[in-house]
């Protein structure tokens, strides 16, 4: 892997996120609505003063103006990035979008590496053995869960969850990433409540995901069964499970780490309608909350960083994935 074809591969990341930021501002400004009215007139009526001039105040406060030219906006909103500032929420008031970003992100980020980490594993061997024993009644039965899950919408089985394991039996919370009498904190308690408030999104998302790698990773695992080096170790009498873990299931997993961060990419765009569900606080649900509310500056951060965060999974995947493989190489040209 060459330090050329790495500076490449960032610079595209770098442009596509550049891109991926203009395409976002645009199109929250062609949508019709703003928060910025009623926010200036409560502004007005608490603080005794115009509604001009707390429209003024409050269009400083949130680096956002929709009267201004579109491109004196983009301007406006170019220079508060280089600050690092995304501006001030219009549903949340005086409460800055990098703050509600700081404080959601880790929930998203948590509930999708679990759920991501537990379906691959169990979707990786189950794709595997479907390979191993294709004449099985195994092969049948995975392949109809995973057209099933496949068609059903995730917030659908979310639904189908919140109902069941937390309205009917009352096992789990219906809301929140942990109970308010918790202390926050590096200990077990919050630990374990963390993990009882996140069991059904995750759940969620690995019931929905577990058919589609299994099916990818049987494909994927068949392709190598007929190659030579497998056919000569069966011959030289290597056991099944040996070839299995050894040579198969190694070999049949390379291709399946760039769609990692593939799937990553559809969780994150599906985790407005999960989080919204159970109404766990991380990025989708605000997202969710800032679409209703129509909160441009609230949607338009969020947006941002849920962009940067799929293109940077995607520059991993193919980072990773040249370094696993050394017959991938980066492009240079």
């Amino acid at each position: 892997m060459s330090l050329k074809g790495v500076l490449k591969r960032i610079g595209v990341s770098l442009i596509t996120v550049f891109l991926a930021m203009l395409l976002t501002f645009f199109l929250l400004r062609m949508t019709p609505g703003s928060a910025i009215d009623t926010w200036a007139r409560d502004f007005a009526t608490q603080r005794g003063m115009s509604l001009e001039e707390a429209y003024r105040q409050i269009t400083a406060m949130i680096n956002y103006n929709p009267k201004e030219p579109i491109f004196t906006q983009l301007g406006r909103y170019l220079g508060g990035l280089m600050h690092g500032n995304l501006g001030m929420s219009m549903i949340y008031q005086n409460v800055s979008v990098n703050e509600i970003i700081a404080n959601a992100l880790p929930w998203t980020l948590f509930v999708l590496s679990v759920s991501l980490v537990i379906s691959f594993l169990i979707g990786i061997n189950l794709g595997a053995m479907m390979a191993f024993k294709r004449k099985t009644v195994l092969d049948p039965i995975i392949s109809i869960y995973a057209i099933l899950t496949s068609s059903v919408p995730n917030f659908i089985v979310g639904i189908l969850l919140l109902v069941i394991f937390a309205f009917q039996f009352g096992w789990f919370p219906v809301n929140g990433a942990y109970d308010p009498i918790v202390e926050p904190g590096f200990n077990l308690p919050f630990i374990l409540n963390v993990l009882y408030h996140g069991a059904l999104p995750i759940l969620t998302y690995v019931i929905t995901t577990i058919g589609t790698w299994a099916l990818t990773m049987k494909g994927s695992a068949v392709n190598v069964l007929g190659e030579d080096y497998i056919v000569a170790a069966s011959i030289r009498g290597v056991s099944e499970r040996t070839l299995m873990s050894r040579y198969v299931k190694r070999n049949a997993m390379l291709p399946l780490i760039t769609t990692l961060a593939v799937n990553f990419g559809f969780m994150l765009g599906g985790s407005p309608l999960i989080e919204n569900v159970f109404s766990y606080p991380g990025m989708g649900y605000y997202i969710g909350q800032a679409t209703q509310q129509r909160d441009y500056t609230l949607m338009q951060g969020l947006l941002l960083v849920t962009s940067i965060a799929v293109i940077l999974a995607n520059l991993a995947s193919d980072l990773i994935y040249a370094k696993l493989d050394p017959r991938v190489k980066l492009e240079e040209g």
